[in-house]
């Protein structure tokens, strides 16, 4: 189980949630963690569960100066960063456009989109320097397909999708690996969320249909591994029974 032994991985939303069984899923298999999430107490109590080898950044994707604060401290105590997921992301508001209120229109884009250039800004000096580092950020359908009461959802995620396109093209030759993945619907609480709007196809979803977050997290320690170096710059769906196979889900 050290498939990623010694690998210094960054992950944001790790409170909960995809993020927590990636931290869980990484540090079986090796890896050193840096879990950054808003919710303080739960980063601290997760870090000292998983034990020496993970550390808790507290800090709030939207706000620049708190992810490069929370870069430097993970580099100080790791020596760097060889991995960064952006996977921190929120659904609300969910409301049509002609009712949606502009703020929290605006505090979603600053989290979904905003978020994961912060975390790509302050993690690419540090990796260039090494000679190369990976950068995968979660992705959505959504990203490529308009939903009724997401537009700010669809929008950042849309957003997200082209900065991993032009990360990868301004990056590759410096050894950055960016891949978009795209994990489908999954059993976390935004699902709860979701579901409880009523508003449009998703939400009524039969719960069977959401996968577990495992699944994501097995599809991302994949993405941070040799297999997966020919999907640099392309974003991967876990909807794809083909990458399903590939990472081992099924048979």
């Amino acid at each position: 189980m050290a498939e990623r032994e010694g690998m210094r991985v960054l992950i944001t939303g790790a409170s909960r949630g995809i993020g927590e069984a990636t931290a869980r899923l990484f540090a079986e298999h090796g890896a050193r963690v840096g879990l950054l999430a808003r919710n303080a107490a739960a980063v601290r109590a997760l870090a000292a569960e998983i034990g020496p080898t993970a550390c808790a950044l507290p800090a709030d994707v939207a706000s620049w100066p708190a992810v490069e604060g929370a870069v430097a401290a993970m580099e100080r105590a790791f020596g760097g960063i060889d991995v960064l997921i952006n996977n921190a992301g929120v659904i609300e508001p969910i409301a049509g456009l002609d009712a949606v209120d502009p703020e929290a229109w605006g505090r979603l884009v600053d989290i979904n989109l905003k978020g994961p250039l912060h975390g790509i800004r302050a993690v690419l000096p540090g990796m260039i320097r090494q000679g190369g580092g990976i950068i995968v950020t979660v992705s959505s359908g959504a990203a490529h397909t308009p939903l009724e009461g997401w537009s700010a959802y669809c929008s950042s995620k849309a957003g997200a999708a082209m900065l991993t396109a032009c990360l990868h093209h301004e990056m590759h030759l410096k050894g950055i690996r960016a891949i978009g993945l795209s994990p489908g619907t999954v059993a976390t609480d935004m699902q709860r969320t979701i579901r409880a709007s009523g508003i449009n196809p998703v939400s009524r979803l039969d719960p069977a249909a959401h996968i577990p977050a495992a699944w994501v997290a097995e599809a991302l320690l994949w993405l941070c591994g040799p297999a997966a170096a020919e999907f640099a710059g392309t974003e991967v769906s876990l909807r794809d029974a083909a990458i399903r196979r590939r990472i081992g889900l099924i048979p």
